[in-house]
């Protein structure tokens, strides 16, 4: 369910401004949205899984946050970033 560390570090070297980029929003978003579409595929199978289902509705919320805050401060690269993600909005 959770990322592995070559995952991470590959979404880290394509979203990140610099090497060792993890602090802007589009590399958190896009390590959420990897956590997120990992959990989606649990559940496909362990549908009455209702502990790791709050687990989800807080990542979505917390995405949802710094998607929020990258399009009040600047919209190219919040544009930019759901293009890449394919993020719906």
């Amino acid at each position: 369910m959770s990322i592995t560390t070559t995952r991470k570090a590959e979404l880290i070297g394509s979203y990140g401004a610099k090497p060792g980029d993890t602090g802007s929003p589009e590399v958190q978003v896009a390590i959420l949205s990897e956590r997120i579409s990992n959990l989606t595929e649990h559940f496909k199978t362990h549908v009455k899984d209702n502990h790791s289902r709050r687990g989800l509705l807080k990542l979505v919320s917390q995405r949802r946050q710094l998607l929020d805050y990258l399009k009040r401060a600047d919209e190219p690269r919040y544009r930019s970033l759901i293009e890449r993600l394919g993020i719906r909005r």
